[in-house]
Parts: structure tokens; C-alpha cells; sequence
């Protein structure tokens, strides 16, 4: 299988904005063996800003584009580094690119993106992909990595996206707010139904929610490709997801798209 995951800020970090160390230790090591297993894996990770405003120590997270940008600048160093020395135990290379809007728009940088992923997948490498946040403005932004990772999925032809959060999956209700909110474990198709259970942003730290999640559906559905939501907290659900199993909420693509 061909799977991208997507990881976000909350579950690379602590809420001050430090890593969590112990968590993305776990991570790599699962994505690690399910590289040797045979898949082809490629990961979408969040967590520049995030990290850069814990080792700056700022109190929260920048609103304006330049310190926004000077976090990332300094957050993305402690990210590969941290993958590079993790997955190099397990004896995987990790490759980065980081992109924008441009990237994905444009036919000619749109067409280098393809190639390089495609070779740098044949070259047995795992590709880490970020949004380039430290040149990216709004006339280019993506916005969020969850619409980056469904691109990406869509762009590779990927058989599975996983976007691993601080949440189990699409509940009927926020289950934030109070009890009674139960878990969809299969959603068949984005409707209007399912757009309205979106809520806002997700932590502080990050720039995702569950509107986001359902636009990286949408994107994923309708290429034909499933997509899972769980939760990061404990990275080897991953294993049950790939078996299969009943885990967070699974998106159905649009097996037309397949054809």
C-alpha cells in the first residue's frame, strides 16, 4: 500500500509548544515498521510554528505573518532533525519538501512536485512534507495540512490517508462540550449533513479542526481514496488501520474515481 499520514501539532507537542518526545519517538518507530513491512509511506507533519514558538519561548502562538514566519523558520530545524535522527535508527532516509500554494497550482511546479515524490518513493526514501511556512503569504498559503495531505494524497495515487489528531474521529456532536456525543465510524460521503457536525479550530497551537478534516475528505473521496481520522495519542493504531479494523472515523472514497 501507498499510505500518507498526516500528524498534527497537538500530537507532536505539548500544549507549551515542546515537543512530545516520548510521542513522536513512538511515531516513527510504527511508521518505520510499516516501511519494512513493504508499504510506501509518506508523511505530512505539522508542528513547525508550533515548536518554534516553544524554543523561542513566545507565550502563544504569533497572529502576525513575519513572527509566524521566524517560528517556523526555527521549529522546522528541531522537526528534521528530530526525523532525521529517529527514522535513521530504523535505518530509513527522510527527505523534506516544503511547498505552497504555487507548488500545487501551477502545471510546471505541479509536475516537478509529482516527479520528485514519485522518485524520491522509488529511491525507497520517506518523504516528510510541510507547507512552507516561512516564505508562504496569503496570496500562496495551502492554509492548513490537512488539505496538504490530501493533496498529496491525490497527487500520489495513494491507496489510504490517515490524519492522526487530538480527537478519535467525527463525532454527532462536539463531545468537548458535554456527553451524548457518539462516534461515525463510516461516513459514506461528505453532505451537507456531515459538514454541518464541523466545529471551529482545533488547539491553540495548530490551524486545523474538523472543517478542515472534511475538506481533506472531500479531496481524498472524490480521487478515490479513503481517509481515517484517529487519534495520534497512540500512534500504533496505526497497525489496526491498516488491518482494517473499526478505528476513529473512515471516510469512503469514491471507487468511480478508481476506475
Amino acid at each position: 500500500m501507498r499510505i500518507v499520514v498526516k500528524v498534527g501539532t497537538s500530537t507532536l507537542s505539548h500544549p507549551t509548544g515542546r515537543m512530545n518526545i516520548r510521542r513522536v519517538e513512538a511515531l516513527c518507530k510504527v511508521l518505520s515498521d510499516v516501511k519494512n513491512a513493504g508499504h510506501e509511506v509518506i508523511l505530512v507533519s505539522s508542528g513547525a510554528i508550533g515548536m518554534g514558538v516553544g524554543k523561542l519561548s513566545l507565550k502563544e502562538r504569533p497572529t502576525d505573518i513575519p513572527t509566524k514566519q521566524a517560528a517556523a523558520a526555527v521549529g522546522q530545524c528541531e522537526l528534521m532533525y528530530t526525523y532525521d535522527r529517529l527514522f535513521g535508527e530504523y535505518n530509513h532516509t527522510v527527505a523534506q519538501l516544503l511547498v505552497t500554494g504555487d507548488d500545487v497550482e501551477d502545471d510546471a511546479r505541479r509536475a516537478h512536485f509529482h516527479n520528485t515524490l514519485y522518485r524520491l518513493l522509488e529511491l525507497g526514501a520517506l518523504p516528510v512534507i510541510n507547507e512552507n511556512d516561512t516564505i508562504a503569504t496569503d496570496e500562496i498559503v495551502i492554509g492548513d495540512n490537512d488539505t496538504l495531505s490530501a493533496i498529496v494524497a491525490r497527487t500520489v495515487k495513494a491507496d489510504l490517508l490517515v490524519l492522526l489528531s487530538d480527537i478519535d474521529g467525527l463525532y454527532t456532536a462536539d463531545p468537548k462540550k458535554g456527553e451524548g456525543a457518539e462516534l461515525i465510524p463510516v461516513v459514506e460521503a461528505v453532505t451537507p449533513e456531515i459538514e454541518a457536525l464541523a466545529g471551529g479550530h482545533g488547539s491553540s497551537l495548530g490551524t486545523g479542526g474538523m472543517v478542515t478534516k472534511l475538506r481533506a475528505a472531500g479531496i481524498a473521496g472524490a480521487a478515490g481514496i479513503d481517509m481515517v481520522i484517529a487519534n495520534g495519542e497512540n500512534p500504533a493504531l496505526l497497525y489496526d488501520i491498516l488491518d482494517g479494523k473499526p478505528v476513529g472515523t473512515r471516510f469512503i472514497g469514491e471507487r468511480k474515481a478508481r476506475s
